[in-house]
């Protein structure tokens, strides 16, 4: 983190690059990172929280405003019991030590998915996490936990379908607006959509994450493995992004001057 060990630095970065406004990671290669280093998978996993503090931490020096955390997704109930149940302890483990750090740095932490289908345990830490932080006006710590894209939309249309039955709307108010409003995004209004998606350990697929917000996304695909990701790697993904040319399916003004 020696990147942002003083304001100068931060200063810098900010002036140079565009800095995204929503930051969405799919954080991969825990395993391969502890396989490599003959360790146990849970080890890759343990390493990795301390990377999403340091991460954390980076994107809301930098002034990103909303950072999600692809943790745990609907089909990996499927790994094995043990590392299953190591997975269910982390975000107790997590908030009991980093909450006091993000209410210090003024860090809301907002979830996504069915917190409802976690062990019991699991769902106190993080229902208490979500209370202590409420009051942070800073960035968004938003965590993809028990998530699934497709579920995500099928809930949204149930939820619409629902709404058209009790007469509350009519089928033809039915937009994009309003279908993004019934997502679990929803409640980020105009921050629902990441503007940049990162993922770590050299998979270059998005699985089913988010895949209605990401939309128009621009996305970076890194080898690097999540619990070996730093501040650095997270410059150089900005960096990339404050290349790109935005058109969200348009042209700009450079190619239309020149057509």
């Amino acid at each position: 983190m020696a990147l942002f060990k003083t304001k100068t630095n931060i200063s810098t970065v900010q002036a140079q690059l565009k800095i995204p406004d929503h930051v969405a990671i799919i954080m991969d290669g825990n395993g391969r990172w502890a396989k490599q280093r003959l360790m146990p998978r849970i080890a890759g996993h343990k390493t990795a929280m301390n990377t999403v503090k340091k991460i954390a931490t980076a994107a809301s020096d930098l002034g990103v405003k909303v950072l999600t955390l692809y943790a745990f997704s609907t089909e990996n109930w499927s790994r094995p019991k043990d590392e299953v149940n190591f997975l269910m302890q982390l975000p107790i483990d997590f908030f009991n030590d980093f909450v006091p750090d993000l209410v210090k740095n003024n860090i809301q932490v907002q979830i996504m998915g069915n917190i409802d289908g976690l062990p019991k345990r699991t769902q106190i830490a993080v229902k208490n996490a979500i209370s202590q932080t409420a009051q942070g006006t800073g960035m968004i710590l938003n965590f993809a936990l028990n998530y699934g894209g497709q579920v995500e939309i099928v809930e949204a249309a149930k939820t619409l379908a629902q709404q058209v039955a009790s007469g509350e709307i009519l089928p033809s108010d039915i937009n994009a607006t309003l279908f993004s409003k019934a997502l679990q995004t929803g409640n980020l209004g105009d921050l629902a959509a990441p503007d940049l998606m990162i993922r770590t350990s050299g998979e270059l697929r998005l699985s089913n994450f988010m895949p209605y917000q990401a939309a128009y996304t621009e996305l970076y695909f890194t080898d690097v493995l999540w619990p070996d990701y730093t501040a650095d790697n997270l410059v150089e993904a900005i960096t990339s992004f404050t290349s790109r040319d935005r058109r969200f399916g348009g042209l700009n003004d450079k190619y239309e001057s020149e057509t």
